[in-house]
């Protein structure tokens, strides 16, 4: 029911073209993998509803291009995120090079400056690794995010990614509360610093 929803939470995924942002994200909102899946024009977004911890709340993921011509998009995209999924392709070296020139977007255009990020290295079913899971776990504790690696093909780590990430943000009451000003919702403080991944994401 709508009424046992806590809040409406924006999520950003970000990254450069074919590192699989909207395998991910389709995987996740309708678990559905298209190998053929073609490369986003301008933003895509699709909303679902997770409950963690006991706490429901509505996703509205916005999935960009990661090409350059679409980047006149950026202020309007970033204004008023709550999380953000930053995806490289653990295939390719290059995507994972470029994550400083997106942190560096996320500075500049994101209105919060706490709002929760999570490094994501997809593509973990193929077999000619480039990036090992401690290079970008060193890049995560680096700059304060969670991290995870996974597969839109296979669905390992997908769920995970989402559902750390969204308890992270509700865990952090300044970035959603004044969302829902003066409705008094009273979140559950069931096993605030618990993962439910059992430890698989990472947070420095």
């Amino acid at each position: 029911m709508e009424d046992d929803i806590v809040t409406t939470l924006k999520i950003l995924i970000i990254g450069e073209s074919g590192v699989g942002k909207s395998s991910l994200l389709l995987r996740f909102t309708d678990d559905m993998f298209d190998p053929e899946q073609s490369a986003t024009i301008g933003v895509d977004f699709k909303v679902k509803t997770i409950s963690v911890d006991g706490n429901k709340a509505k996703l509205a993921i916005w999935d960009t291009a990661g090409q350059e011509r679409f980047r006149t998009l950026t202020p309007s995209y970033y204004r008023g995120a709550q999380g953000v999924i930053l995806v490289y392709d653990v295939t390719r070296r290059e995507t994972f090079a470029k994550l400083d020139n997106w942190l560096n977007e996320l500075e500049t255009y994101c209105t919060r400056n706490d709002l929760v990020k999570m490094l994501v290295g997809n593509k973990i079913d193929k077999e000619n690794h480039e990036l090992d899971r401690a290079e970008g776990l060193k890049f995560a504790r680096k700059h304060s995010m969670l991290f995870i690696e996974a597969s839109a093909k296979t669905r390992d780590g997908v769920q995970c990614a989402f559902e750390e990430l969204v308890e992270k943000i509700i865990q952090t009451p300044g970035l959603w509360q004044s969302e829902i000003h003066g409705r008094g919702v009273q979140l559950t403080d069931e096993d605030a610093g618990g993962g439910t991944c059992g430890g698989y994401c990472s947070l420095v």
